[in-house]
């Protein structure tokens, strides 16, 4: 029996107010993250890239961004709102990844650099070179990263993805 293929996907939340604007888990987005949130969610709603479900930072930015990119799904996928993704590292991430389960075919993670970043970027063993270069080399806010993985959630490893579509706001 084939092994099943997954995909992750990678949100960095838009982009926030400053840092001395508020306490940093409450801080909002600016009017620019309001303005490109919903063009990253208008986007993934047209790609067919479907998830089942949706696992966002509890901070202020994270959920206000996956709030304006779920209002052009026509079915949005169902959310988890995780304190966990806050303050994590990559491995953090990885861990949170590995722990979903078995009939999960897609998987949404919105949360914060350098993290996601770090975690898109380990796991991305491949894919079109002209879209992992950029990939490689940054991860602006709002940007929308695309793997697919092969086997359990739980095997996930680095280097195991491969990129099949990257999103950033001036694409």
């Amino acid at each position: 029996m084939p092994e099943a293929e997954r995909r992750i996907v990678l949100v960095r939340h838009a982009k926030a107010v400053p840092k001395d604007a508020a306490e940093d888990f409450d801080r909002g987005l600016a009017d620019r993250g309001r303005h490109d949130a919903p063009k990253a969610g208008a986007w993934l709603a047209q790609s067919g890239f479907a998830v089942d479900l949706a696992l966002c930072s509890s901070a202020r930015r994270t959920r206000q961004t996956w709030q304006l990119m779920q209002a052009h799904w026509p079915t949005p996928p169902p959310t988890r709102y995780e304190d966990r993704l806050y303050d994590a590292d990559a491995d953090g991430l990885l861990d949170v990844v590995r722990e979903s389960t078995d009939d999960l075919t897609g998987l949404l993670l919105v949360g914060h650099n350098p993290a996601i970043h770090q975690l898109a970027d380990g796991l991305c063993g491949g894919g079109p070179k002209d879209r992992v270069r950029v990939l490689r080399t940054s991860f602006p806010t709002a940007s929308v990263a695309v793997l697919t993985v092969t086997g359990a959630w739980r095997d996930l490893d680095r280097e195991a993805a491969q990129l099949a579509e990257l999103w950033t706001p001036g694409h």
